[in-house]
C-alpha cells in the first residue's frame, strides 16, 4: 500500500485482503454507498459487493439455537456494479480466473473517485489492460457511474461485455450472521426502456420499501438486453485492436419509496438516468461537490494527517450534507458493510462533536432522528415501569430496541444471551449531543423546542430510575450495564445488571443539571407550554434537583469504582493470557470459550469510568463531582487512570481514542501510543477482520475530533470558544477551519507555542476567545495571534 496526501494506493491482488480493501475503498454520498468490490466479481468468500441506502431496513425472523429470533437489518440493495468480460467462448475474466500481471487500486480522497487498473495475461502473448473509474455522485445523491476502458496488447478480436443490475443479492457479508435469514428482497422485476437502458425494481419483504434502479450503457457498439431471473442484463461485443482503447460507460440511478418529492421509484430512477449527462460531465459536477466539502479538512502533517484525511473521507461518505434531508441516525459501521446490522448505537457521541463545527445542519438532522423516536422511547420506559424516555441501545428504522437477544461467540460456536440492551446510558449520550450541538451552533430554536423535549424526558427517566438508599443516604441506579460491555452481571447472579455504574450515574446527574438549567432559561410562555404538555410541576423539579446532587459514586482503594463491587472482583492473570493468546482484545470470548466468564474479573473491554474524562474537561468533571458531594482532585483522577489502564484489553476501536484523549492531559508521554492505535484501528484492521464488515465510524470521527477539540481543549460554552491546548511532541503543529454560531471558515492554527485565529469578514458579532489566562474578542475580518502559556 502506498499513501500520499490525497490518495490511498493498493498494489497487487491479494484475495485474503480483499474484504478490508473493499471496505476502505467504499464510495458514498450520505444517501447511498457501494463497497469497493471489483465489478466483474460476485459475492463469495473473497469478494463482497454491497450497496446500502441510508435508513433502508427490513425485519426478518430466523431460527437460532431452537428459538425464533427477530432481527432488523440494513438491506443490501440490488447490486448495480456488475460488468464482466471475456473472449468469445471462454470463461469470464477475473483476478481469480486469469493471470494477473499487474493490479492497482487508487482511492482519490480529494475527488471521491475509485480508480482501478489491471493487466490480465490471456496466454499466447495476449494482454488485456482494464482501467476503471467509479464514482457515487456527491452532487446528485441518486446517481453512480462506472467507466471501463479496455486496451488489448498482442491480439485482435472481439470482447464480450455483460453489464447487469442484480436483484438476487442477500445480506451475507458477515460470517457469524449467515445462520440468519438474509433474503430481504422480493418481487424482483426487470425491463427495458430503450436499447441502451434497463431497469430493475423490487421491494423489501416486511418493511415494504420499494426500490428501483435504472442503468444506461454507453459504448460505440450496439447494446442488447438479455434479462435473466432477478437480473437486468445488457450485452455488447467490442472490437479490439492492439493499442486502441475502447470505452464502456455505465450510469445508474437509484431511488426508494422513502425518497421525498417522487411518485414512483421506478419512474424517478428512469427519468434521472435518462436525464443524466455523460461520464465526463458527471465527473465535473461530482468534483465540484467534493471541493466544497473540503472546508472540513484538517491540515495535519505526516502520516497522522494522511490517515485523518481518510477518516474524514469516510465520515463524509456516510454523513454528508445530503443526510440533512433524511430520517437517519449514525450507523456505527457506516454505509460500508453489514456488521452490527447497520444499527445506530451511541456512536453519535463521537461523531456529532466534529460535525457540529463543520456541518451543523447534519447534526441537527441526526438529532431530529432521535426526536422523531421520542414517543417510542417513552413507550419503552413505560414497558419497564418508568417515566420519561428510554432510548434503545441499538436503533434502526422506528426506534424500538433492536439489540439482539442472542449473540454468537465465534471461538466457542455458542449462542449466548445478550444483555447489552441494559446500556441505558445511550440516553445521556443523546442529551450530551443536544447540548453540544446547541452550544456550537447557537440554535436556540432547537434547544427550546425539540432539544428541550428530549432533555426533559431523558432527565425524567433518570430521576425515576433512581432509588433512595437509607444506609448510604444517597440515590442509586441499579440493574444497568456501562460502556465497558464486558460486565453484564455480578458473578453467579441470577439476573443481569450492575448497580451504580459510575459513568451512568455521573452522566445522569449531568443530564438532570443541564435540563434544569435549560428549563430555567426557557422563555416563560414556552416553559409553561412544555410543562402543560408533559405534566411537569415544581415537585418533580425539586426531585430532579435532589437526585442530581445525591447520586452514588462508588470508590475503592482510592480510585473511582467502575460500579459497586468492582474492587471485590478477582484479578486476572494478564501476563498469562497474553502469553497463551496472541491477541486478548476480545477477552470475553476467550474466557467464555474456556468455560469462564469475564464477569468474575477486574477487566474492561474499553474505557468506562475514563469515558468521563473524554466527555468533560477537567474543570467540568470536578464541578460535576463537586455537585454530587465528592472531591475529585488531580491525584485521585490520575490514580484512577492508571488503575484502569492496567485492566483494559482495548476490545473496541473506541478504546485507544478515549485513552489517547485522556492521557494527552493526564500523562502526555504515553498519549501518542494510544492515539496511533486509534488512527490505525481500521487501516490495520486491529480488531482482527472486523473492518472488512464495515468501518468503525465513531472511531474515525473521534480521531478527527481528537485534533479539533481534544488537543486544543476546545469547548463551546457560554457563548465563547474556550481553548486550553495540550500540544503533543508528535503533533504540535496543525490547523483547521470550523463553523461557529454563523461564522463560516473560522481558521485556527497551532504552531510553535502560538495559536493563530482568523475570522473571515461577515456581518456577525465578534467571537469571544477564552484561554486559561486571558480573554480576547476577535472581530470578523481580523486575525489574532496568541502566545500560549507553557
Amino acid at each position: 500500500m502506498t499513501v500520499t496526501s490525497w490518495t490511498w494506493e493498493y498494489d497487487g491482488y491479494e484475495p485474503t485482503g480483499e474484504r478490508l480493501r473493499e471496505s476502505l475503498c467504499t464510495l458514498g454520498n450520505g444517501y447511498l454507498a457501494t463497497r469497493g468490490a471489483l465489478p466483474e466479481c460476485t459475492a463469495d468468500d473473497v469478494h463482497y459487493p454491497g450497496t446500502y441506502a441510508a435508513g433502508c431496513y427490513n425485519r426478518l425472523t430466523s431460527e437460532v439455537a431452537g428459538r425464533r429470533v427477530e432481527n432488523e437489518d440494513m438491506v443490501n440493495l440490488p447490486n448495480w456494479l456488475p460488468l464482466r468480460f471475456r473472449l468469445p467462448g471462454q470463461e469470464w475474466i477475473t483476478p481469480d480466473t486469469a493471470e494477473v500481471l499487474d493490479h492497482r487500486h487508487v482511492l482519490h480522497l480529494s475527488s471521491g473517485l475509485l480508480e482501478r487498473r489491471t493487466r490480465f495475461g490471456l496466454g499466447s502473448g495476449r494482454v488485456l489492460t482494464v482501467r476503471q473509474q467509479r464514482l457515487v455522485h456527491m452532487a446528485d445523491p441518486h446517481l453512480a457511474a462506472l467507466r471501463t476502458e479496455f486496451t488489448p496488447d498482442g491480439f485482435t478480436g472481439e470482447l464480450e461485455v455483460e453489464a447487469a443490475l442484480d436483484g438476487s443479492v442477500t445480506n451475507a457479508g458477515v460470517p457469524r450472521y449467515r445462520g440468519l435469514d438474509g433474503r430481504h428482497l422480493t418481487h424482483v422485476h426487470t425491463g427495458t426502456v430503450a436499447p441502451d437502458t434497463v431497469w430493475l425494481r423490487c421491494r423489501t419483504r416486511t418493511s415494504d420499501i420499494r426500490i428501483a434502479l435504472a442503468a444506461r450503457l454507453a459504448t460505440d457498439e450496439p447494446v442488447s438486453d438479455a434479462h435473466e431471473p432477478s437480473r437486468a442484463v445488457q450485452r455488447t461485443r467490442l472490437q479490439l485492436t492492439p493499442g486502441r482503447t475502447v470505452t464502456v460507460d455505465k450510469t445508474v440511478a437509484v431511488h426508494t419509496s422513502h425518497d421525498p418529492a417522487i411518485s414512483d421509484p421506478l419512474l424517478a430512477a428512469h427519468d434521472r438516468v435518462v436525464a443524466a449527462p455523460g461520464f465526463d460531465d458527471l465527473l465535473e459536477t461530482h468534483l465540484t461537490a467534493w471541493d466544497q466539502l473540503r472546508r472540513a479538512d484538517l491540515e495535519v502533517p505526516g502520516e497522522a494527517g494522511r490517515v485523518l484525511r481518510l477518516h474524514l473521507f469516510h465520515v463524509l461518505q456516510t454523513l454528508s450534507p445530503h443526510t440533512a434531508d433524511l430520517d437517519v441516525g449514525v450507523p456505527a459501521r457506516g454505509l460500508h458493510g453489514e456488521a452490527y446490522r447497520g444499527h445506530v448505537f451511541w456512536d453519535e457521541l463521537f461523531v456529532l462533536p466534529y460535525l457540529n463545527l463543520h456541518f451543523p445542519e447534519v447534526s441537527r438532522a441526526l438529532l431530529r432522528y432521535r426526536h422523531r423516536r421520542l414517543d417510542q422511547a417513552r413507550a419503552s420506559a413505560r414497558a419497564i415501569g418508568r417515566r420519561g424516555a428510554l432510548y434503545p441501545w441499538q436503533s434502526g428504522s422506528d426506534g424500538r430496541e433492536e439489540t439482539q437477544q442472542l449473540h454468537l461467540n465465534p471461538r466457542s460456536g455458542r449462542w449466548l444471551p445478550d444483555h447489552s440492551r441494559l446500556q441505558h446510558h445511550v440516553g445521556s449520550a443523546i442529551a450530551y449531543n443536544v447540548w453540544q450541538y446547541c452550544e456550537a451552533s447557537g440554535d436556540t430554536e432547537f434547544l427550546h423546542t425539540k432539544g428541550a423535549e428530549m432533555l426533559l424526558q431523558i432527565a425524567r427517566f433518570w430521576a425515576d430510575s433512581a432509588t433512595w438508599d437509607d444506609h448510604l443516604g444517597r440515590h442509586r441506579i441499579k440493574g444497568v450495564v456501562g460502556p465497558d460491555e464486558y460486565h453484564e452481571a455480578y458473578p453467579g447472579a441470577p439476573e443481569p445488571g450492575l448497580d451504580d455504574n459510575t459513568y451512568t450515574n455521573v452522566t445522569a446527574a449531568w443530564v438532570l443539571t443541564r435540563t434544569l438549567e435549560v428549563l430555567r432559561t426557557l422563555p416563560e410562555p414556552r416553559r409553561r407550554e412544555l410543562a402543560e404538555r408533559t405534566g411537569l410541576d415544581d415537585g418533580e423539579l425539586e426531585q430532579w434537583e435532589d437526585v442530581s446532587r445525591t447520586l452514588h459514586v462508588p470508590f475503592h482503594e482510592g480510585v473511582i469504582s467502575q460500579f459497586e463491587g468492582y474492587g471485590d472482583l478477582a484479578e486476572l492473570d494478564w501476563d498469562g493470557y497474553r502469553k497463551r493468546y496472541d491477541d486478548i482484545r476480545r477477552l470475553d470470548r476467550i474466557l467464555e470459550a474456556e468455560g469462564d466468564t469475564v464477569n468474575r474479573y477486574q477487566a474492561s473491554k474499553q474505557a468506562d469510568v475514563l469515558m468521563l474524562g473524554y466527555l468533560f474537561s477537567p474543570a467540568e468533571l470536578r464541578s460535576v463531582f463537586g455537585r454530587l458531594g465528592y472531591r475529585l482532585d488531580e491525584e485521585t483522577w490520575h490514580r484512577t487512570v492508571d488503575y484502569y489502564l492496567r485492566r483494559t484489553s482495548h476490545g473496541s476501536t473506541l478504546s485507544g481514542l478515549v485513552h489517547g484523549w485522556i492521557l494527552a492531559r493526564a500523562r502526555r508521554a504515553e498519549a501518542w501510543t494510544y492515539c496511533q492505535e486509534a488512527l490505525r484501528g481500521d487501516i490495520a484492521d486491529l480488531q482482527g477482520g472486523t473492518t472488512g464488515e464495515g468501518i468503525h465510524l465513531g472511531a474515525m470521527a473521534g480521531t478527527l475530533d481528537l485534533v479539533q477539540r481534544g488537543l486544543t481543549g476546545l469547548e463551546t460554552r457560554s457563548g465563547a470558544l474556550w481553548l486550553d491546548p495540550v500540544p503533543l511532541p508528535e503533533l504540535s503543529s496543525y490547523g483547521f477551519s470550523l463553523r461557529y454560531q454563523g461564522h463560516w471558515g473560522v481558521r485556527l492554527r497551532l504552531e510553535h507555542g502560538c495559536l493563530n485565529i482568523e475570522v473571515p469578514p461577515s456581518d456577525r458579532s465578534p467571537i469571544e476567545i477564552r484561554l486559561r489566562d486571558r480573554a480576547v474578542s476577535v472581530e470578523p475580518g481580523e486575525t489574532c495571534r496568541l502566545v500560549l502559556p507553557d
